[in-house]
């Protein structure tokens, strides 16, 4: 799980690169298709077939996760990294507030009061997103930061049909492939209105990041899948946390982010929110599989 924090932080400083030189909507599609071919040769070794018995599941899966996806490199683009990280590992905390928001709406009084730590962990973690996102008002980057905690929300959803289609038994090779491939599709369509960058493009550092970015996130989401098939569910979705300060030693040494003490303060709050979110939820959530970026 470390190892694809990690992974995940590096694809991160390669989108923030590449992005100074190519859309949102290119890096979705490049993203999307080499990881799509990445995906391939893994389910051939595998043997895992692309037949699947529920398409319009993954048809869901993948347009959240896009949405997810895009909003999260949209994010990485236009703010520092280890804010526009730990804005996307809200999921968890969404994932709490979406249990606790169920409990309350279809629960009896008794069982929505017995989710009362589960709310003050989400409570708590809003509250940290009030103070990470303080410091990008001052900068003009509060609509940047309101699509990073969009992100978050997305991929929360993501988890959770992630989770219904594993407790169906599709396997994660084709969930991953099915993801990729309509990252593939969205990025190509984005592309139609906004069109391509200029060939100059091709020829900068951002280029040298793109094949980078697809094989990074591919595995990523192997490692993080090997985490959660071998080890504690619990422990594990506490590791993920560990992107956080991988993406903050990035953004400190490679891009000398300037982040306010306050903003530095509301990603730690954010970070312990989440930790205890997936402490309590796990009673509710048991042995779930991973999150994918």
């Amino acid at each position: 799980m470390v190892l694809a924090s990690f992974l995940f932080a590096t694809m991160g400083v390669g989108v923030k690169i590449a992005s100074e030189n190519f859309n949102t909507f290119e890096l979705v599609c490049y993203r999307g298709l080499i990881s799509m071919l990445f995906m391939w040769f893994m389910m051939r070794a595998r043997g895992v077939t692309l037949a699947t018995s529920v398409p319009m599941m993954h048809v869901w899966r993948a347009t959240i996760g896009v949405l997810s996806l895009g909003s999260w490199f949209y994010a990485i683009a236009h703010l520092p990294l280890a804010t526009a990280m730990t804005l996307n590992y809200m999921s968890g905390v969404w994932i709490a507030a979406f249990i606790v928001g169920g409990a309350m709406f279809y629960s009896s009084a008794k069982d929505a009061k017995s989710q009362g730590p589960l709310l003050l962990t989400v409570l708590c973690g809003f509250a940290g997103v009030v103070m990470t996102l303080r410091p990008t008002m001052d900068q003009n980057q509060l609509f940047a930061g309101v699509i990073g905690l969009l992100s978050g929300m997305g991929a929360a959803l993501a988890y959770m049909q992630v989770t219904v289609l594993g407790r169906l038994g599709e396997p994660e090779e084709r969930t991953v492939f099915y993801f990729a491939l309509g990252s593939a599709i969205a990025g190509g369509i984005g592309l139609l209105f906004t069109g391509l960058s200029p060939t100059a493009s091709w020829s900068s550092a951002g280029a040298w990041w793109l094949v980078p970015i697809g094989i990074l996130a591919s595995l990523g989401q192997w490692s993080m899948t090997r985490a959660y098939s071998k080890g504690s569910t619990l422990v594990v979705a506490n590791m993920q946390y560990s992107g956080i300060v991988f993406a903050a030693i990035y953004s400190l040494a490679l891009f000398g982010d300037n982040i306010p003490p306050l903003g530095w303060a509301g990603m730690v709050v954010i970070l312990l929110s989440g930790i205890a979110a997936t402490a309590l939820r796990s009673r509710a959530l048991p042995n779930t599989p991973a999150e994918e970026h």
